[in-house]
């Protein structure tokens, strides 16, 4: 069983440590989504690697053992806000890290505009000032379900910040690189036509 105490490692490194494809993907998204270290980002991709093997075991079991099972883990997905409408296992065959790095609290407080960029977001969410549903969230990777969508706000009195002030004062090169990232973050992030074309 082992010491209680020592918590257990709830992600899964790459086998192959030395992959240049993989490093650089793991380098954009890194960026893309705010990540202090990749750490964060394994864990997403272990959680989507395990409900993507839930759904490969259910599709080899006969038709009534499945019925069950299958909804709980798609109910599981919905309720997080990672699938929509009427989902399939087929759909969460196909879910990729992103979606769920999506779903993180640092990056919806960031889409919200609560902050002007992803470190500001993730330093707001640390330091205590937002909340979920009135209650204080310190924890970026926080999986803020679809029904909790609407009811993230400040936590106490607003913090007032000077909008993109930073950007002029670093000269033209700094808000290229800045458009460039956001334009990257919205190619990163799947719509809501694509999983509805699938239905």
């Amino acid at each position: 069983m082992g010491d209680p105490r020592k918590k257990r490692k709830q992600y899964e490194k790459p086998r192959k440590a030395f992959q240049k494809e993989r490093i650089e993907k793991e380098r954009e998204l890194k960026k893309v989504y705010g990540l202090k270290n990749k750490k964060e980002l394994y864990r997403a991709e272990t959680i989507v690697r395990t409900k993507r093997g839930t759904a490969r075991k259910l599709l080899a079991l006969s038709l009534e053992n499945r019925l069950r099972r299958e909804k709980e883990l798609l109910d599981s997905l919905k309720k997080v806000g990672i699938l929509t409408a009427n989902p399939s296992l087929d759909d969460v065959l196909v879910l990729t890290p992103e979606a769920l790095l999506e779903r993180r609290l640092q990056t919806i407080v960031w889409r919200k505009g609560l902050a002007n960029t992803l470190k500001q977001s993730r330093q707001f969410i640390v330091h205590g000032h937002i909340a979920v549903n009135g209650k204080k969230i310190d924890r970026p990777s926080y999986i803020v379900e679809a029904s909790e969508d609407g009811k993230i706000s400040w936590y106490g009195d607003e913090m007032m910040f000077e909008q993109k002030k930073h950007a002029v004062k670093k000269g033209p090169k700094a808000a290229e690189k800045e458009n460039e990232l956001k334009k990257q973050f919205e190619e990163a992030k799947p719509t809501e036509e694509v999983a509805e074309a699938k239905e």
